[in-house]
């Protein structure tokens, strides 16, 4: 439980209350208390006092056990042996326990999403520490993964947390220095160009406000908590797949991969055989970065010369005879369809091979 918020607490019960109030923990230390200079000192009490588990009276102060152990972990105390004193220190208890208790909720959610997204959980055992902590399981939802490219001063973690303040649906999780999720939960029939703007308006509010740079990964919908873990690891697929293959893009999604998650998923081996079968020895290697550029710019255009040639501002002929040039080093006709594709995938295979990526 946060010290910060059993102060806040007590700091709004200075004007109601015309009493000092305050909290000792059980290292015997005023956490929390209405005239703060007292705040941090060592209280005359025992550890004995929270074994007790009753309210008693001791050097002018009512003290009131309250916590959601067993016994006790905190005393409340509230200046005052009369009457008075034992109303507000009921009354004190009562609210700081539910406090406390919503608190531990929200963070045994939280710590069990990130198990659960993690695989750090035993799959027998989330519907059941779903049940215990009440946690909607009857609900879509998808992980967005966050990473910071370049960093600042400013925490990524608590300018998401502020985006997304509603705590008891979504879920921000720090993954490590760099990585944050974000569980979010979606209606039925969300469109997935609806999740796009969200990371979107993430993007753009920490580079734009915060000047921290960041990409986004985006899973796809489940239903469920147990499939959030398969979520997360296509938002980490997404984000090292378009870091090889695309890394101008600051948001990728998943089932927008294409034939690139495909190679992703292939062992290097099979890439290497691959490669070795389409092009002959040395083929590729030969054609310089002019000729890589036509290419590029005529599968933009669709395998189109006509169009290819006025993008490139070059004409029609110049572009065929390049075209031919490519046919005699590599064996590949590019405007037939069929060796395109193989070359294009090829292309991608070299890419993917050359970047080495972090395998998940």
């Amino acid at each position: 439980m946060s010290n910060r918020m059993f102060q806040g607490v007590i700091h709004q019960t200075k004007e109601a209350i015309d009493r000092t109030v305050g909290i000792v923990d059980e290292s015997l230390s005023v956490i929390a208390c209405s005239d703060l200079s007292r705040v941090g000192e060592t209280s005359t009490l025992t550890l004995d006092a929270f074994s007790a588990g009753e309210s008693f009276v001791l050097d002018g102060y009512t003290y009131m056990p309250f916590g959601s152990r067993p016994h006790c972990e905190y005393l409340l105390f509230v200046e005052g042996t009369d009457e008075a004193a034992s109303r507000y220190a009921a009354l004190l208890t009562v609210s700081l326990n539910s406090i406390k208790q919503f608190h531990d909720e929200k963070f045994d959610r939280s710590n069990f999403v990130k198990n659960v997204i993690l695989d750090n959980i035993l799959p027998g055992d989330i519907y059941l520490k779903a049940r215990e902590l009440r946690f909607n399981n009857d609900v879509s939802r998808v992980v967005l993964l966050i990473r910071v490219v370049n960093r600042t001063e400013i925490s990524a973690f608590d300018v998401v947390q502020n985006l997304f303040p509603e705590k008891a649906k979504d879920f921000v999780i720090n993954i490590n220095e760099t990585d944050i999720a974000l569980v979010k939960e979606v209606r039925a029939g969300t469109d997935p160009k609806d999740l796009e703007k969200l990371a979107r308006s993430i993007v753009d509010t920490l580079g734009g406000e915060f000047f921290t740079q960041t990409v986004v990964g985006i899973g796809t919908t489940v239903e469920g908590i147990k499939d959030l873990a398969s979520s997360f690891k296509e938002a980490q697929v997404a984000l090292e797949v378009g870091k090889v293959f695309d890394n101008e893009r600051s948001i990728v999604r998943y089932d927008h991969l294409g034939v690139a998650r495909l190679i992703y998923q292939l062992p290097t081996t099979l890439c290497e055989m691959f490669l070795r079968e389409v092009f002959k020895k040395g083929s590729i290697e030969s054609l310089d970065q002019e000729t890589l550029f036509t290419i590029q710019k005529f599968f933009e255009n669709n395998l189109n010369v006509s169009e290819t040639s006025r993008k490139l501002f070059v004409h029609r002929n110049t572009l065929v005879y390049r075209l031919e040039k490519i046919k005699r080093l590599t064996g590949l006709d590019l405007r037939e369809f069929d060796d395109a594709i193989v070359f294009k995938v090829a292309l991608m295979v070299k890419k993917y091979l050359s970047a080495n990526p972090v395998r998940y």
